[in-house]
Formats: C-alpha cells, structure tokens, sequence
C-alpha cells in the first residue's frame, strides 16, 4: 500500500494566511488599541512556525497596523489626536472621492445591497456587537466604493480602515451606539436621486463624525 507522505503549507502560503487572518482582526477591532502580541503566540494560534509569524508582523507594522517597539515589543497602535486626525481627514479625501466615482455606476441593485447591509447593521447595533458592527459597516462602504473601479484608490482607503481598527473598536463602546449610522440612510437617498453634492457631504460626515468624538 503505497501511503502519500503528509507535506507541510508552504512558507508563502503560511505566512498569507497569519497575515490576512491577523490583518482582518485588526481592522474589524477584534484587537483593542495597545494589545500586545507574540511571535510565539501568533505561531500557536495559525499552527505556523515562527517565520511566517515573523514576515506577517512585519508587512502589518509596515501598513502602519502594528507597533513594534525599539526592544521587539509588538502592539496595536494606541493613536494620539494627532494621528486620528490625519487618518480623519485622509478617510474624507479618499472615501468621498470614491463614492463620486462610484455614483454614475449606483445601479438599484447596489442601493438593494447596501440597503440590506445596513438592515444587518441595526442587527449588530441592538446586539452591542461591536466586532460585527464595524465589519458591516466597512462592507457598506467598501460595497459602494466597488463600483468607483478604482483599485488603487480603495487599496489606500483599505489601509487607512487596518489603522484605524483598533480605535474604532474604542470608539464604538465610547459612543454606545443604540442606532446604525444616520449619515448611511443619507449617503443611500443621494444615490437614488443622483444627488452628488449631497453624497459627497454624507460620506465626508459618516466618516469624520464619529472620530471627532474621540478628540473631545
């Protein structure tokens, strides 16, 4: 009986698989700012060796989604007012950007779509699901902003929500959030009536609003 030796994932395919699974906690504030994380934690958890654990660290510190420290010490990054409002403003540069492209493309089936996403958003709101909160509120964004077909454009907005994950998650038990986001049932009508400017204005507000209460 000829038995087929077991072989191990390949390093690449380890390590993309610590990074995308790390990276996607990160963003949706599964991990809350200043966690800190081992190598030998991360290897335990993905049932990788130390290497792949290593090279995923170190492309999620390089997109700004991880601090490590001059002694080796790695964290979720803590933001100072500073920085959440660079990263405010970057949100409102890009995402409006985005949603302007998009508008010409809004087809009612993408109203339909964003419309039930924000339907499982109220679900998360009266859950005080903060984790699933974030994540539908990303994929109503990133739903929309799919048909600015703009890749590289969205890349740089994706980068910015990795950053801002762990706030987030801080933010959203600031706010205690009882409703889903109001300025998503505005960004909705505007692209039902075509309405430009006012889709513009919605976005800008949905995601600036938010993180202004962090800076009070």
């Amino acid at each position: 009986m000829l038995i087929t030796p077991r072989t191990e994932p390949a390093p690449s395919s380890a390590h993309d698989r610590v990074y995308r699974g790390l990276r996607t906690r990160i963003m949706h504030g599964e991990l809350p700012p200043g966690h800190a994380l081992t190598l030998r934690g991360l290897a335990a958890e993905y049932d990788v060796s130390m290497t792949p654990a290593r090279e995923a660290i170190r492309r999620l510190s390089a997109e700004g989604a991880l601090t490590v420290s001059s002694s080796g010490r790695v964290t979720t990054p803590e933001l100072g007012n500073e920085r959440i409002e660079e990263l405010a403003a970057l949100r409102a540069l890009i995402e409006v950007e985005l949603a302007s492209r998009a508008l010409p493309r809004a087809h009612i089936a993408l109203i339909d779509r964003l419309q039930s996403i924000n339907g499982h958003i109220a679900e998360m709101t009266a859950r005080h699901d903060a984790v699933g909160y974030i994540r539908r509120n990303l994929e109503f964004h990133r739903t929309l902003y799919l048909r600015a077909q703009a890749p590289a454009m969205l890349a740089m907005a994706e980068t910015v929500w990795l950053q801002l994950g762990p706030t987030m998650r801080a933010l959203y038990g600031k706010l205690q959030r009882k409703d889903p986001p109001h300025y998503h049932r505005l960004i909705i009508s505007a692209l039902k009536a075509g309405d430009e400017p006012g889709l513009r204005l919605a976005v800008r507000s949905d995601v600036t609003q938010g993180l202004k209460m962090l800076l009070a």
